[in-house]
């Protein structure tokens, strides 16, 4: 698929992403067929967000994030404004109550800058409150991507502005959605699935019953990532969903430290060696044959082991730089 067929299919605003990138690589004819009736019109909008420092990255390029590739409903492209290298270091997603109390604020921006200090990439939406926290800790100390669900073109809320061309200048601002699209309700809960497919952790904040950071924690579930929360005050309600998270089971964060350790990661973001790396990294490369390439399934259905728990596995060792990543989301063993 060429880079404008991939573009074409992200200006489709109904185009149903559950199963996508299997029926990309199958070659879906309705697909290809949807594409191409648009392809002009995407190289015109890709040419004019190029004009304003916006670029998109296809679901087939070699940097689109790994990650995403295997949640279930992933994007045809991202649109972005940053350094892709902000992709590269493994990623915690922060979120919480966008009415946030001066406590939860405190706790974000420590968190965020605690993590980013540690080589740890922070993710989160953009928002009022504990993300637009968590963000601007990160940058006190490295970076940070953030999420969201509307152009890039179109900021909301909008005096978040500054803050996102602030983290633009050292990271990344994401979108699925092409530039000009309006940020309308629906399209938050949506994106949270992106926050949560490119973190290795989501890490709630003082988040009530309602909260939609709760969504975030959902998907987070459903794609295989650890979930974990900030205990709160009792008394005032707006902890009751972190609490809730909490008591079937996500772990309880009160500093950086307890997120890095259940991570198994360590300085500048690394992985820390453990018995399962040790046992399961190198008989993962005897699967893979120099020189061939392999997407996530194959490598699944050789090794036995489902592609969420083997995704980071596989990233550990492109970190390592054993590994690397080319066309299409597919891993290629270095000689």
């Amino acid at each position: 698929m060429t880079l404008d067929e991939a573009v074409a299919l992200s200006l489709i605003p109904d185009l149903p992403r559950r199963g996508l990138i299997d029926r990309l690589r199958a070659g879906d004819p309705s697909l290809t067929e949807a594409a191409r009736r648009l392809t002009d019109t995407a190289r015109a909008v890709r040419e004019r967000a190029a004009a304003v420092n916006i670029h998109v990255l296809p679901w087939n390029h070699p940097r689109f994030p790994a990650p995403l590739l295997v949640i279930p409903d992933p994007p045809p492209a991202l649109w972005y404004r940053g350094t892709l290298d902000a992709l590269d270091a493994p990623a915690v997603a922060i979120v919480g109550s966008r009415a946030a109390s001066p406590m939860a604020l405190e706790t974000a921006t420590q968190l965020g800058g605690d993590l980013a200090q540690r080589g740890i990439t922070v993710v989160s939406g953009l928002a009022r409150g504990v993300d637009s926290a968590a963000h601007r800790g990160a940058l006190r100390a490295g970076r940070t991507i953030g999420v969201l669900g509307s152009g890039i073109d179109r900021m909301y809320p909008p005096e978040h502005e500054d803050l996102a061309f602030e983290i633009a200048r050292a990271g990344l601002v994401l979108s699925e959605y092409p530039p000009g699209t309006a940020p309308l309700p629906f399209q938050f809960p949506q994106r949270n699935r992106l926050i949560s497919g490119l973190s290795r952790a989501v890490v709630v904040i003082e988040a009530s019953e309602k909260s939609g950071s709760l969504i975030t924690a959902s998907c987070a579930l459903e794609q295989g990532r650890e979930v974990m929360a900030v205990p709160g005050n009792v008394l005032t309600g707006r902890n009751r969903g972190a609490h809730a998270l909490i008591r079937d089971g996500a772990k309880i964060v009160e500093r950086a430290d307890d997120i890095v350790e259940e991570l198994a990661l360590g300085c500048a973001g690394a992985p820390v060696a453990s018995a399962e790396s040790t046992t399961s990294g190198d008989p993962l490369l005897r699967l893979i044959r120099a020189g061939e390439p392999y997407d996530l399934d194959a490598l699944a259905g050789l090794s036995g082991v489902d592609g969420v728990r083997l995704l980071p596995r596989l990233l550990d060792l492109e970190l390592a730089g054993r590994v690397h990543r080319i066309e299409g989301g597919r891993f290629l063993r270095r000689i």
